[in-house]
């Protein structure tokens, strides 16, 4: 069976199971197969075979799972973007995937209402079956398309890596379903006839109601960024007796602290603690180590693991040339999980994906190095970061800065602390139709830049300046302005 039918699986073994709870609102497996099936029927009968993409807008809600079957059993990919974004970010992605339509919660609940059915077989193993949009250096957002092989690769490798308990498990959802982490736990949950339960970011915003909703969540698999797990730390009743049956921890998206792994195996005792590493551009994850107490005490940073099987990991010089194990290089990705490029950008693609061996290859632009056969992530080898999670280009938050008309120039830099960024700086000379005096500056600046990009890309401190330090070289001094902070 494909992915696709194996969900669809479970609405005949189990169809009254729980596929997904979401702000008291129940999916069924039955209800999920039949209404994504409709939906699917409408698309083939409305928009025939087409191929283009199905973009699908939403946050939390139960007809965001039956969208992303539905437009892919019509043979389509989705692209999924969240609410919370900006009208302007979401404008961007809408112009570059040009999608045959934007499928809302309440046009999905209207569309698949007519019990028709379609075949569950349209996609083939390279199919785009979803376009993940992230951070661009240009300022503009790229699309990352992943094919039916690159999911059902990394699905087999999850299944089998963790083996979850069919119809025995609860997965938490942090992560919004425009953000790559949350395919780990949409699709691990949904294969394996288990329930998905979406924490909206109204209750991350309620901490009250938030740990209350844990408490009653019979969650077993936590899947989320590190910080969400410290944020929920700072509350001493986050332990083994809110959540009584929490199995495994798994950390994706951004550094995974010792500290916060130590907090965690006190709190949950019998817990597994699993750290994960992998860019969009390999299907959500690659490498996978689980962190114990030997592990913790082995090393003063923690890995991030070894490849998944099928899957090779090795470090390359700035030519591209292999580099012995304990070298440090660049990480790149070989195997069936590297996506097959960047939407509409052969550009970009030719930039970063290469083939090697046959297989797609991919240059991630990360520093690491091997140590006892287990991947060390060192950090970025561009003006990448991830905070929170979220991939950021400092580049593109740079671009959207000098796009505001009270700005002539702009410089974005991260602030970490014990090897994590924690919150940004920018920089900013005003343009001469603004005094860099005026104690409004720093809300106009935060004001404009909010309807410009998403909420997590907001520096945290705006710093005004009448120019910038130079390098030799003529570029902007970031070691200097870094040194001012």
């Amino acid at each position: 069976m494909n992915l696709l039918e194996r969900i669809d699986h479970w609405a005949v073994v189990a169809p009254t199971a729980s596929a997904h709870v979401s702000d008291n609102r129940k999916l069924t497996f039955e209800q999920l197969a039949a209404h994504s099936n409709a939906l699917a029927a409408h698309l083939l009968e409305r928009y025939g075979h087409d191929r283009a993409p199905v973009a699908v807008l939403g946050h939390r809600e139960p007809e965001m799972l039956v969208a992303f079957l539905g437009v892919t059993k019509s043979g389509r990919p989705y692209v999924p973007i969240d609410t919370a974004l900006p009208e302007e970010r979401i404008k961007h992605i809408l112009a570059i995937a040009k999608p045959t339509l934007v499928l809302t919660p309440g046009e999905t609940a209207k569309l698949c209402q007519s019990g028709k059915s379609a075949p569950s077989q349209l996609l083939s193993a390279d199919d785009p079956f979803y376009v993940m949009f992230t951070s661009g250096s240009s300022g503009t957002p790229k699309g990352i398309i992943i094919t039916l092989r690159c999911l059902e690769h990394f699905i087999q490798w999850m299944l089998w890596e963790q083996k979850f308990i069919k119809s025995g498990e609860v997965f938490l959802n942090q992560a919004p379903f425009s953000f790559d982490l949350s395919v780990m736990d949409l699709y691990c949950s949904l294969a394996t006839g288990n329930t998905l339960l979406s924490i909206g970011r109204d209750l991350v915003a309620d901490p009250k109601s938030l740990y209350r909703a844990l408490a009653n969540s019979n969650i077993t698999t936590w899947v989320s960024t590190p910080s969400f797990a410290e944020m929920c730390l700072v509350e001493r009743t986050f332990n083994r007796t809110l959540l009584r049956h929490v199995r495994r921890f798994l950390f994706c998206g951004e550094i995974l602290l010792p500290d916060t792994v130590r907090l965690l195996l006190d709190r949950f005792p019998g817990a597994e603690i699993w750290n994960f590493y992998g860019p969009t551009e390999t299907t959500v994850a690659t490498a996978s180590v689980r962190i114990d107490r030997d592990v913790l005490n082995r090393y003063e940073t923690l890995p991030v693991g070894r490849p998944m099987p099928g899957t090779e990991l090795f470090l390359v010089d700035e030519n591209g040339q292999m580099l012995p194990p304990a070298s440090r290089g660049e990480i790149v990705i070989k195997g069936p999980n590297v996506s097959s490029g960047y939407l509409a950008r052969p550009d970009l693609t030719a930039t970063r994906f290469f083939e090697k061996d046959g297989e797609r290859a991919y240059r991630t632009g990360d520093w690491g190095r091997f140590q006892d056969g287990l991947l060390f992530f060192e950090g970025r080898m561009d003006n990448q970061i991830k905070l929170s999670g979220y991939r950021i280009e400092l580049g593109d938050l740079e671009t959207n800065l000098r796009a505001l008309p009270m700005v002539r120039d702009a410089a974005v830099l991260p602030v970490a602390k014990n090897g994590k960024v924690r919150w940004l700086v920018a920089f900013v000379v005003p343009s001469t139709d603004f005094n860099g005096a005026d104690p409004d500056l720093t809300s106009t600046l935060r004001v404009g830049l909010r309807v410009r990009v998403p909420s997590y890309m907001l520096p945290r401190k705006f710093v005004v300046m009448d120019a910038f330090p130079l390098t030799a070289n003529g570029k902007v001094d970031r070691r200097k302005l870094a040194e001012s902070l």
